[in-house]
């Protein structure tokens, strides 16, 4: 068996409820764990874009992105590694004021980071870091070993392909051609 790698698909669908079910499902039918799912509006009216992660071996990851894009409702879909993508995740944590005003090595660590302290009060601040998952998990844990931590959040990845546009647009591209007679 292979060895397992870090993928992201990048699915494209219309916006109908219960196509996130239906994703989700071939996941769990081959017992691949979704690391991280983000869905928002893509660049192309009408079509949402679904940004997941998972680990797996190449076959398994190729047969899950078939599997999807015979979903009646997806448009396309395709799996990256990282180096053929951007890739982005933001991180927020709230953290005790007390210990970040008694403590400037808490403050030295967040403007290592390049995070940006968004609040302060007089019992929590609050502090955003957008960057890689790397630089998300790694301040968390400097921040962790302050005892400063009240809360955390990360969001999923958002990623963008290194081609000139969106990946669909060739395909629908082709699919109007075909539905105008033009091939």
């Amino acid at each position: 068996m292979e060895d397992k790698k870090f993928y992201t698909l990048l699915v494209y669908s219309e916006n109908i409820a219960g196509i996130l079910n239906q994703i989700t499902a071939v996941f769990t039918r081959r017992q691949v764990n979704i690391e991280s799912l983000n869905v928002s509006a893509s660049s192309i009216r009408g079509i949402h874009k679904y940004t997941i992660t998972a680990w797996s071996d190449p076959d398994q990851i190729s047969k899950i992105t078939k599997q999807i894009e015979k979903k009646i409702d997806v448009v396309k879909a395709n799996y990256y590694t990282d180096d053929e993508i951007f890739i982005h995740e933001i991180g927020l944590y709230k953290i005790s004021s007390q210990i970040l005003l008694e403590n400037p090595e808490v403050s030295r660590t967040i403007r290592h980071h390049d995070a940006r302290i968004m609040e302060v009060n007089p019992t929590y601040s609050t502090v955003l870091l957008a960057g890689l998952t790397e630089d998300v998990t790694d301040l968390y844990e400097c921040l962790d070993k302050f005892g400063c931590i009240l809360q955390y959040s990360r969001s999923g990845r958002i990623a963008v392909t290194r081609s000139f546009d969106e990946p669909v647009c060739n395909y629908l591209h082709e699919q109007e051609k075909i539905e105008n007679g033009n091939m």
